[in-house]
């Protein structure tokens, strides 16, 4: 009986240190799955299910890749601007002391990024939509206020305080859960993609005010005029807006995690007729715009 005792307690000893490595282990590395809900710069807000909200925090080596292959098991090298709203996503990483998911790796579907796209480009339409028909709703109102001149200065108070909110959202302009606090647009010619060195120095620029703003995010979004086949138009608008986010990136020295994924509208929202020249060269276009959220603006 007495001989035995030593085995035991080494056997006890050596069971322990295995649960102890294994509860390291398991706080060391955690793994979360779910749909981003909004993105701050390094700073995505993952929607779970069934759970909270997941904090992830993205740094420079975040690894981040679309799996692909029938078995999913291959992962093709994806920028971080690919991380947009609406994109199911896996990711794996250690937790920090703000109980944030610091993320080591991030894989997504082919599929997914492409719904995901196609979900903001809706959202941006239905924002464009709503905006017209408040713009409508505003000047019918201003007819309206113009045919009640006699209404008690209560109703006048009112009145004023409503124009005063519109005028604010014309100003700063908005966007999902951003305002838009600058843009320029650059244009293109007839099937041509590189970006005239003219306005080089406007994007640049631009990136340098943006320095300035807290939280901001800079989009970019190309177009095509509707001459053509789309498909062809399609990858012009992907081209343009890749060309431009290399002008910001590369010139700018604007950090990846404060540029969004750039957008290829194609034909979509032509701005004029594409029945003249004049017309399809303002259709030809690349819109850089700064961005800030509205959580961070306080406003």
């Amino acid at each position: 009986m007495t001989r035995n005792t030593p085995l035991k307690m080494t056997a006890v000893f050596g069971l322990a240190v295995m649960v102890i490595m294994t509860t390291i282990a398991a706080a060391e590395s955690q793994k979360a799955q779910g749909v981003i809900k909004s993105r701050n710069g390094e700073e995505i807000l993952l929607q779970v299910a069934g759970s909270p909200d997941v904090t992830v925090l993205l740094t420079d080596s975040t690894d981040v890749a679309q799996v692909q292959g029938a078995l999913k098991v291959r992962n093709k090298k994806m920028s971080m601007a690919a991380l947009i709203p609406g994109l199911a996503i896996q990711v794996e990483g250690t937790p920090n002391d703000k109980n944030q998911l610091v993320a080591e790796k991030i894989r997504f579907k082919g599929n997914d990024l492409e719904d995901a796209t196609k979900m903001q480009a809706a959202m941006h339409e239905t924002k464009e939509l709503n905006q017209q028909q408040q713009e409508e709703l505003a000047k019918q109102n201003a007819e309206l206020a113009a045919q009640n001149a006699a209404l008690k200065d209560q109703q006048a108070q009112i009145n004023a305080n409503k124009a005063a909110v519109n005028e604010a959202i014309a100003k700063f302009g908005q966007l999902d859960d951003y305002y838009i606090r600058d843009e320029v647009t650059v244009y293109f010619g007839n099937g041509k993609v590189s970006v005239d060195p003219k306005y080089t120095a406007q994007v640049l620029a631009l990136a340098d005010k943006a320095k300035a703003i807290n939280g901001y995010m800079i989009e970019v979004k190309g177009y095509a005029s509707a001459v053509g086949s789309a498909a062809l138009n399609q990858k012009l608008s992907v081209d343009r807006s890749n060309n431009v986010s290399s002008i910001l990136l590369q010139q700018g020295k604007v950090p990846l995690t404060r540029m969004l994924a750039p957008g290829a509208m194609g034909e979509t929202d032509q701005v004029a007729s594409n029945k003249t020249a004049d017309g399809q060269a303002e259709n030809r276009r690349v819109v850089v715009r700064v961005l800030q959220n509205k959580a961070v603006a306080g406003i």
